[in-house]
């Protein structure tokens, strides 16, 4: 587990490297990922290394891969976006980018660790997300995090030649904050259970 940062029993959470580029370009120009997202446009590696870079010195995001600890494997990318520390909230992303791995839980986990750290860590007290209408599997792990429906943003989006609707899910520290014993206990990894 190369530089860990959050560590849950089937995936850990570590900074993005430059040297992911390629992967999470690739990723996100699969058109099977990219109709999940709100991009677009054709992604180059260098693009993807100069986001990276940036990230860095980026106060307002806190982004991070998501690494299956099966292979040791990047498949995804999960984050905490406009953090607004005076408000105490910030948007939350999320992409399993290798289609073999969807299914598994590991989006749910991803964004429980996350949840964990921005209320635990980050002191918020709200984290947002809006998530394609059509995207039916996204809004499940969302809800199984502990996120509700907040509203819909009808035809908000223009996804593969038609309008699709903007979902707005929301998740405040009050509620997670009853969560939190049953989800520390599903996210401790195998060994700390044994110990």
């Amino acid at each position: 587990m190369a530089n860990a940062f959050l560590i849950g029993p089937s995936v850990y959470l570590r900074p993005l490297e430059r040297e992911d580029a390629p992967l999470v370009a690739g990723y996100l120009n699969n058109p099977a990922v990219r109709r999940t997202l709100a991009a677009y446009r054709p992604l180059s590696v260098g693009q993807e290394q100069a986001f990276l870079e940036a990230l860095a010195t980026n106060e307002q995001n806190v982004v991070l891969g998501v690494v299956s600890r099966d292979r040791d494997l990047l498949i995804g990318v999960t984050g905490l976006h406009r953090l607004d520390f005076r408000g105490r909230h910030a948007e939350f992303g999320l992409f399993i980018g290798d289609p073999s791995y969807w299914g598994r839980g590991l989006g749910t986990e991803a964004t429980r660790l996350m949840l964990d750290y921005g209320f635990g860590t980050l002191n918020l007290n709200r984290v947002w997300l809006q998530v394609f209408g059509h995207h039916a599997s996204a809004q499940r792990v969302y809800e199984k995090a502990g996120f509700r429906r907040e509203g819909i943003q009808r035809e908000q989006h223009f996804v593969e030649g038609r309008y699709t609707d903007g979902v707005l899910m929301g998740i405040l520290r009050a509620e997670w904050t009853p969560l939190l014993p049953e989800l520390r206990e599903a996210l401790k990894t195998p060994a700390s259970r044994e110990n």
